[in-house]
């Protein structure tokens, strides 16, 4: 492994540790245009202020969402880290799916999930983070679905 694939590793974890933190600017500055591509859901935000809004609504409903990384690697070939990693949280705020608001249950949930984070071309610094998941995983361990 080269030394960009390193820092990019460390760029990934550094970004998931700082997203359980909720330092959403440090996290902003993993990136060099903030872009998250949710492929369960299909939903897309991309720039500061949209990727700010998916922060104040992921954390509503889950305020202490966190992740354990299974595994992670850099792929020179194609600028990127894959991460397979938990899911973890407690259903402490109202959550919204389509028009139904779910209101809190108390119950937390753990689910295996896995995230392509893409970089610049010869860069540490994210242009898009595709997390992809079981949309209705989370419901169902919440017994929501």
């Amino acid at each position: 492994m080269d030394d960009l694939d390193t820092r990019r590793i460390a760029v990934v974890r550094e970004h998931m540790a700082l997203e359980i933190t909720h330092d959403w600017d440090a996290v902003i500055a993993t990136f060099a245009h903030p872009r998250y591509e949710l492929l369960g859901p299909g939903l897309v935000f991309d720039g500061e202020e949209a990727v700010r809004r998916y922060f104040a609504l992921s954390r509503t409903p889950f305020p202490d969402q966190g992740n354990e990384i299974i595994a992670i690697a850099a792929d020179a070939a194609s600028d990127s880290v894959l991460v397979e990693f938990w899911l973890t949280g407690t259903h402490t705020g109202p959550l919204q799916v389509s028009d139904t608001v779910h209101q809190p249950t108390g119950k937390s949930f753990r689910v295996r999930m896995a995230a392509g984070f893409e970089f610049a071309p010869g860069s540490d610094k994210i242009v898009a983070e595709r997390p992809y998941y079981d949309s209705g995983a989370v419901l169902r361990a919440l017994e929501l679905a």
